[in-house]
């Protein structure tokens, strides 16, 4: 089987120059194309592996796409570009890998029909780790055995949404798996508004966002007597890159839209 030809948008940042390197490293992968308005213009190569590779930053997506052909997009941008270069990127038949937070629910149905419309694959993970994914699971297994539950994520200061789409699909994941809603605890002073976070279907989630994190999360079960912490911590990006792979080496397999990284594993 030929080569997965790969463009990577937001190419520049900091998930991207490792998504570049593990490309180049991949010998069943090729780096066909780099887009980022940070960098344009330079050797992708200089900025992310160490040595020019002769592939320039691009700006505008859709000549990119036109100049390199890939199969397959990975994206990890800005909440607030990510649903146009979805759509550049699907309307031109291009399968994506979509590791950038902040799609609602409308975000998906738009890319579900997108991928119907133009027969093409989209794969959106909150996270692409393997250690964040078991700790959902762990977490939706627990959620069985628990009524009373609170998330509390914390990430680096340039996060740009909040809670994380992690939290958010922690969440769904331990709803879905009672057959009734999860125990509100509720304060009746609330000296400092938010001080108790958000909620959603009964579970409170908390969003800390500091220099020194990169992506933790700890699920807090509570009971009678007692108390279950299921925790994720991670010290590097380099984390999500087999998740990325996974998802790039497997992408022909699927159809339409699959929602989480847990469809892959």
């Amino acid at each position: 089987m030929s080569p997965i030809r790969v463009l990577v948008t937001g190419a520049c940042g900091q998930m991207g120059r490792h998504i570049v390197r593990a490309v180049t490293q991949a010998s069943d992968m090729e780096l066909v194309g780099a887009v980022d308005p940070a960098g344009v213009g330079k050797d992708i190569g200089e900025v992310a592996v160490g040595h020019p590779i002769g592939i320039q930053v691009a700006g505008h997506l859709p000549a990119a796409i036109e100049e390199s052909r890939p199969d397959a997009m990975v994206d990890f941008t800005h909440p607030d570009v990510v649903m146009d270069n979805l759509t550049v990127a699907l309307k031109a038949g291009v399968a994506c890998v979509v590791g950038t937070t902040g799609l609602g629910p409308n975000d998906l149905k738009v890319l579900e029909r997108l991928c119907k419309r133009h027969n093409v694959t989209c794969i959106v993970a909150p996270n692409f780790s393997l250690g964040a994914n078991l700790m959902m699971r762990f977490a939706a297994e627990a959620a069985r055995y628990f009524d009373y539950a609170e998330i509390i994520e914390r990430h680096h200061e340039r996060k740009a949404d909040a809670p994380s789409g992690t939290a958010l699909k922690t969440a769904e994941m331990m709803v879905a798996a009672r057959s009734e809603p999860m125990r509100l605890v509720s304060t009746t002073h609330d000296k400092l508004p938010g001080s108790r976070g958000g909620e959603m279907d009964g579970i409170r989630v908390h969003a800390v966002r500091l220099p020194g994190y990169v992506a933790n999360q700890e699920v807090c079960f509570g009971n009678t007597g007692e108390t279950l912490v299921i925790q994720h911590l991670t010290t590097s990006r380099e984390c999500f890159v087999p998740g990325v792979l996974l998802a790039l080496r497997r992408i022909r397999e699927f159809e339409g839209l699959v929602y989480g990284l847990e469809k892959l594993l």
